[in-house]
C-alpha cells in the first residue's frame, strides 16, 4: 500500500499573496512536506522572500525562522503591512532612521527617495551579493524586484516595490516603512547621495546660469559632486510630490 503524503496546510495573509500564483491566493491550501524544513525555507520555497514576512504562527503560535514544520500542522505567515496577530516577531523593529540600497532596476526611485532625504545607495553595477552584503552589514533595507536577492540569508530588511512606475513605488515605500514624518526634502544631493550644505551666492555664482544667479538668492551645494541646487521648476515639481504623500498619510 502506498504511504500516505505528507502534508502541511498553508495560509498567506495580505501582501504576500502578491508572491503565490492566483490558485493559492487569499485561502488557506495544503502542500506537500518533505522533511521537517524550517518555517523559512518552507515559505521562501512556495515564493515570499523572508524579508516580506512579520509574524509566522504554527497551529496559532507564533514561531520563529527556525522552526522545524511537522506533517499535519497549519501555518499562518503575515506580512508586515497588515495588522497581525500578537506575538513573536520574525522581522527586525522599523528604524527611526531607514537607509537604503536599491538594485540596478531601481535607479528612478533612488532620485526620489534622496529627493525626501533619505541616504539611499545605488551604482547600475551592483551584484547582487555586493547588495546583499551593504544591506546585512550597513543596516539597510534592500529594495529589489528581484525575489532571489531578497531571498538571500544576510538580508534582514528588504521590500519588492509591486509597481513599475518609480513615483506609484516611491509611494509604496513611504507606506511600507512609514516615512512621510521622517522626510526633510531637498536636504540631499539627488546624483551621488551626500548630504547637501547652504551656500552663499557668491560661492556659485560661476556655477550657475547667469538668469538663475540674478533671479535666486538661496542655493546649496553638494560637498561630493559640487553640484548647485535652487528652487526652479523641477523643484517646483518635487515639492508637489512630497504635498501628495503627506495627503496620502492623512487619508489613510
Amino acid at each position: 500500500m502506498e504511504q500516505a503524503k505528507a502534508l502541511v496546510t498553508m495560509r498567506f495573509h495580505g501582501a504576500l499573496n502578491d508572491f503565490l500564483p492566483p490558485s493559492r491566493r487569499n485561502q488557506a491550501f495544503t502542500h506537500p512536506l518533505q522533511g521537517t524544513p524550517s518555517v523559512k525555507d518552507l515559505i521562501e520555497s512556495l515564493g515570499p522572500p523572508h524579508p516580506e514576512v512579520e509574524v509566522v504562527q504554527v497551529d496559532g503560535e507564533a514561531v520563529d525562522f527556525a522552526h522545524r514544520v511537522q506533517p499535519g500542522t497549519r501555518v499562518d505567515v503575515y506580512p508586515a503591512s497588515v495588522d497581525v496577530p500578537p506575538g513573536l516577531r520574525v522581522g527586525p523593529p522599523l528604524q527611526d532612521a531607514p537607509r537604503f540600497v536599491l538594485d540596478v532596476g531601481l535607479g528612478r526611485l533612488v532620485g526620489f527617495l534622496r529627493m525626501l532625504g533619505f541616504d539611499a545607495l545605488w551604482r547600475n553595477d551592483f551584484e547582487d551579493a555586493e547588495l546583499a552584503r551593504l544591506s546585512h552589514d550597513e543596516d539597510r533595507v534592500l529594495l529589489s524586484r528581484d525575489v532571489g536577492v531578497l531571498k538571500r540569508g544576510e538580508v534582514l530588511r528588504g521590500y519588492f516595490p509591486r509597481s513599475t512606475d518609480p513615483a506609484e513605488q516611491l509611494v509604496e515605500v513611504v507606506r511600507r516603512y512609514g516615512l512621510t514624518s521622517r522626510m526633510r526634502p531637498f536636504s540631499r544631493c539627488v546624483a551621488c547621495n551626500a548630504a547637501l550644505a547652504p551656500a552663499e551666492p557668491d560661492e556659485v555664482r560661476e556655477r550657475v546660469p547667469e538668469r538663475v544667479a540674478e533671479r535666486h538668492s538661496r542655493f546649496q551645494q553638494c560637498p561630493g559632486c559640487q553640484r548647485v541646487f535652487w528652487a526652479g521648476t523641477h523643484h517646483q515639481r518635487m515639492q508637489a510630490l512630497v504635498d501628495r504623500l503627506r495627503e496620502l498619510e492623512r487619508a489613510s
